[in-house]
């Protein structure tokens, strides 16, 4: 496993924000792909897990995603200030260009050329989506492979239903994430309390028995002894 790189220093948070925001063509996922790469694989101040639980507590602020996940990184390595040098990283640079870009677009929206590349970009943004899914689901089924099929099928069941939520019935999101929740801990504390209480019982009773055992040992040796003595 590779050892995580020092904490980084406030111009080194900034410029790593600023590549980010500069090379994130293709929206939110786009970006979250590039801060995976980033803060996980090249310097290991994060791991997979860390970042799922950010960005789940991401899906619970309103407004702006990315945003709530810059400032979550950015405390975790560099405190208020590396708030700061995170969002002028991430947003300054960007929006900049997106704005000279907007303003440039109207001329050439209609050109063939444009309209092509646009047909390409959007193939390639699902591609990207898709990475995004896989890397968000490995810590997920690497806990299920640890705690058994129980948990794959209740984490099954609940994308299933959000996703049935969101396409059949048309609910808002932060419903559909309330409802999850709920139904997450409904689920999961339900059937992790039994298996862990059955454990402490196992261990318990074992730890019983084998002192039971080591006492009755005790006794016959020192009857033995006695024996040996008379």
């Amino acid at each position: 496993m590779k050892q995580p790189d020092p904490r980084p220093g406030k111009w080194q948070l900034f410029r790593i924000w600023a590549s980010i925001g500069l090379q994130s063509f293709g929206g939110g996922s786009s970006t979250i792909f590039q801060i995976q790469q980033e803060f996980i694989e090249k310097h290991g101040w994060m791991t997979m897990e860390d970042f799922s639980l950010f960005w789940n507590l991401c899906l619970f602020t309103p407004g702006i995603n990315i945003i709530a996940l810059t400032i979550l990184i950015g405390r975790k390595l560099g405190g208020m200030s590396g708030i700061v040098v995170s969002l002028i990283g991430l947003l300054l640079p960007s929006a900049t260009i997106t704005c000279l870009l907007a303003a440039g677009f109207k001329l050439i929206q209609n050109r063939p050329e444009v309209q092509a590349i646009l047909r390409g970009v959007i193939p390639a943004t699902a591609g990207v989506m898709f990475v995004v899914a896989a890397r968000f689901a490995h810590p997920l089924l690497t806990q299920a492979r640890k705690e058994g099929w129980l948990r794959s099928v209740g984490s099954a069941v609940i994308v299933l239903a959000c996703a049935a939520a969101l396409i059949v019935l048309k609910l808002s999101v932060i419903l559909v994430l309330i409802c999850a929740a709920a139904a997450g801990a409904i689920i999961f504390t339900s059937w992790r309390t039994p298996h862990y209480a059955l454990a402490a019982t196992s261990t318990s009773d074992t730890s019983s028995t084998a002192s039971e055992r080591s006492d009755e040992a005790a006794s016959s040796h020192t009857a033995d002894i006695r024996g040996e003595q008379h």
